[in-house]
């Protein structure tokens, strides 16, 4: 037969797909499409494998026989319309049967045609060129088709590299959200109970100040890559940075029955992560870091807060407020909860200890919880190293303050170090004094009055007060940060005790 398509067809080739279980069927069909030029002829024997050929070669009209072994030929012709490569091409069923009952059948399922074979030569290649133009003409309807493929396959690089952008500032779930649900934008939030976790070093800002800018980043990055990667593992969501300070929230904006569990989890593996860190920073030549971990749950709202120019996904409420006192109270390597999460997670919990405390803020005292360890499936637990104390041969005197948040009272205190361990000390305060012992948890800033040649360079010391019960007039100090020449000092002070 004379080919006299137009140039519509000599842009798109008319593939054309053959399913019947004949070969005889199969080549008296070729024969009848060999000699038009723009029509490609593929046949398929086998049913079972039917689909995989049509993604294969991708063809403009598909025939299909009905009646075949192992899969029916309606069944096949429902796998085709349910699949989404083969979804939209049309379908011409060829069937030895002549029954309007199976014609209605097959047409329900989405066939768009049907002939008897075997059909008419011409009869067969007019239907294939209708239906085939009709796709083609759906392919095309759109001008700036291609274009639109392009620009989508742009967007989708583009959305990924969104994705890897700020999946480094929050959660996949947090940019999920924004990328995929247009209310993911919106600003407002909701009330909702989670269980909120914040991080800090312990000194770090002391440290930080005797280092270069670059070297301060460079710590602070490989520290927060670390802390990142153990968050993640135990879906976390990092609301925010700030500075060495992590702030993770536990059920926002997923929230899960395990939030609590979950946060202690991660606790324990961050301090237990500590280990690699610090070995880097040896290396570096560096000081030791420490962290300290607070968490809590309670009812806070969580949304998107700021303005049209910036948004934040974070929280607000009282709750979040007093995470940040929990964690304050804590000392390198510690993690304390409160009550509130102690309740969600029972006796999975290894608790080293509990007391009293009254936060800024909190009208009543509340009782926080320090954890050793988690069981169950996680099975992770910390390792104390027992403080040894030696009594100095000669006691060094020192004067000290509270610290008020980040502000040193001017009610200044004189005692003396009595005993020392590697870690900690021992303070006596002098007899008589009017200003007592301060209170257990408290934070203070204390300074050599005569430095030894032990203690020489001088410079703030910053400790904590212990909850130990010491003999009458002393109470106990954990180090928290100290200019690395008394570091050096009092290791070897210490050192020479033992």
């Amino acid at each position: 037969m004379a080919n006299n398509t137009s140039s519509f067809f000599t842009e798109y080739a008319i593939t054309v797909l053959l399913i019947d279980d004949q070969p005889m069927i199969g080549e008296a069909v070729r024969r009848m499409l060999a000699d038009e030029e723009d029509i490609v002829f593929h046949y398929c024997s086998d049913p079972a494998v039917a689909i995989p050929k049509a993604i294969e070669v991708s063809p403009k009209v598909i025939l299909q026989d009905l009646v075949m072994p192992d899969i029916d030929g309606l069944l096949l012709l429902r796998f085709f319309r349910a699949n989404k490569a083969t979804r939209n091409v049309p379908m011409i069923v060829l069937s030895s049967k002549e029954d309007a009952k199976v014609k209605a059948e097959a047409f329900a399922l989405g066939a768009n045609d049907y002939l008897v074979k075997l059909p008419d030569q011409v009869e067969l290649i007019a239907r294939i060129r209708y239906h085939a133009k009709g796709y083609i003409n759906l392919l095309q309807r759109n001008e700036a088709y291609k274009a639109i493929q392009n620009y989508s396959k742009k967007l989708e690089k583009s959305n990924e590299l969104i994705r890897q952008v700020f999946g480094r500032y929050l959660s996949d779930e947090v940019v999920a959200s924004l990328l995929e649900s247009p209310e993911g934008l919106k600003l407002g939030g909701e009330r909702r109970k989670i269980t909120i976790f914040t991080s800090d070093l312990r000194g770090f800002t002391a440290t930080a100040e005797r280092l270069s800018p670059e070297e301060v980043v460079k710590v602070l990055n490989f520290y927060l890559h670390h802390m990142a990667e153990v968050i993640t593992k135990y879906k976390g969501t990092i609301d925010e940075f700030m500075g060495d300070g992590i702030l993770v929230l536990f059920g926002a904006p997923t929230p899960r029955e395990d939030d609590a569990i979950r946060a202690i989890a991660c606790a324990v593996d961050m301090q237990l992560a500590m280990g690699a860190v610090n070995e880097q920073m040896a290396e570096w030549g560096l000081p030791k870091l420490e962290m300290g971990i607070g968490i809590n749950t309670g009812e806070v709202v969580v949304g998107n807060i700021g303005s049209d120019k910036r948004t934040k996904y974070g929280i607000v409420g009282s709750q979040v407020n007093l995470t940040y006192r929990i964690e304050s109270y804590t000392l390198g390597g510690q993690i304390f909860i409160s009550e509130s999460t102690y309740k969600e997670v029972g006796q999975l919990v290894k608790i080293d200890g509990e007391r009293q405390v009254t936060p800024k803020g909190v009208k009543q005292p509340i009782t926080i919880y320090e954890v050793g360890g988690i069981g169950g499936e996680y099975n992770l637990f910390l390792s104390k190293e027992e403080e040894v104390f030696f009594s100095l041969t000669e006691e060094i005197p020192i004067q000290y303050a509270v610290l008020d948040g980040k502000h040193i009272n001017d009610n200044l205190s004189k005692g003396s170090l009595v005993k020392l361990s590697a870690n900690r000390a021992l303070v006596r305060t002098i007899p008589g004094a009017t200003n007592g012992i301060p209170l257990p948890l408290s934070n203070l800033n204390l300074n050599f009055l005569t430095p030894s040649t032990s203690t020489e360079g001088g410079g703030d010391i910053y400790a904590k007060v212990l909850a130990e019960p010491a003999e009458h007039g002393s109470f106990y100090i954990g180090f928290t940060a100290m200019p690395p020449s008394i570091k050096v000092g009092l290791d070897e002070l210490y050192q020479s005790l033992k």
